[in-house]
């Protein structure tokens, strides 16, 4: 008889090598007293990250895709041959803590109504990370996409959407933890179902968090567990322009789902200028590089 897996690991990779060798090495050396098993699903990396898997680690089950199919669909890929009792999308750059693992799966077992866990969440400095946010509204999404958060950061709108309120030394109730650690109990994931492969990237952690509480799973952040994070390692290789328009993609998405038509509507006047502002900063890099 086959032992029951109790927590598998996917990891969707696109060119990170090395953060994620270190990801994979730092759940080697966790504690574990549970059944696992960890899934690499490969977005057409051309920097020698499926060899290195093979290579390195043997035990790893490796999914390599020719083309990149984007976080969502990568994530299916491997959920559809999970058979942990829990699933956790974890990011490539990514370090666990000795204790995180075992700690998470300790606290749903004890609170077997969460749907959803996320954990604190630390810069490679030590300091902490924003990781929680509210789900979101029209009016920060403007603000958003015509850039002027960086202009008016302390507009209650953006504070809202930002969760600056939080306090990220107390496990709560929240509405969205960021998918760079997801934990997700087998029964909300059939409840819910998979991830909408629509969102390419971005925003369909924050869509299956909205399903989730709309089947009544809590999403849950809790304090004790903790990773290291290096964010945005990925797109630091994506023009500006192409990294505008795979977020209005998602963003669109997402509001086309779960918000009313109107809103939908009022958003889509703003989506030439966010391309626009892209391009200004993709023209400004190039001049800045071609003058160094």
């Amino acid at each position: 008889m086959k032992d029951k897996v109790d927590l598998s690991i996917i990891i969707v990779s696109w060119n990170s090598k090395e953060d994620l060798r270190n990801c994979l090495k730092s759940i080697d050396q966790s504690e574990k007293n549970f059944k696992f098993e960890v899934f690499i699903v490969d977005n057409a990396s051309w920097d020698g990250t499926p060899q290195m898997i093979k290579k390195e680690f043997p035990n790893v089950k490796l999914i390599v895709n020719e083309q990149n199919n984007g976080f969502a669909k990568a994530n299916n890929q491997a959920i559809e041959q999970a058979s942990g009792r829990y699933l956790l999308l974890l990011n490539p750059d990514t370090e666990v803590k000795r204790r995180t693992l075992a700690e998470a799966l300790n606290y749903l077992d004890q609170n077997k109504k969460i749907g959803v866990l996320g954990c604190k969440i630390i810069n490679p400095d030590g300091s902490p990370q924003k990781s929680v946010r509210r789900f979101p509204d029209l009016f920060s999404q403007i603000v958003i996409l015509t850039k002027l958060h960086h202009f008016f950061p302390n507009l209650d709108s953006l504070k809202r959407y930002f969760a600056k309120d939080f306090n990220y030394q107390k496990t709560q109730n929240v509405d969205q933890v960021m998918g760079a650690f997801f934990m997700i109990r087998k029964q909300c994931l059939e409840s819910v179902g998979p991830f909408d492969e629509d969102f390419w990237i971005w925003f369909e952690e924050v869509d299956f968090c909205k399903r989730a509480q709309q089947k009544n799973w809590p999403i849950v952040y809790n304090s004790s567990c903790e990773i290291m994070h290096k964010q945005g390692q990925s797109f630091k290789k994506v023009k500006a322009t192409k990294e505008q328009y795979l977020f209005n993609r998602s963003l669109f998405h997402y509001f086309r789902k779960h918000c009313s038509k109107w809103e939908y509507a009022i958003l889509l006047v703003f989506y030439p200028l966010s391309m626009f502002s892209a391009f200004l900063v993709e023209l400004l890099e190039s001049i800045k590089s071609s003058e160094e």
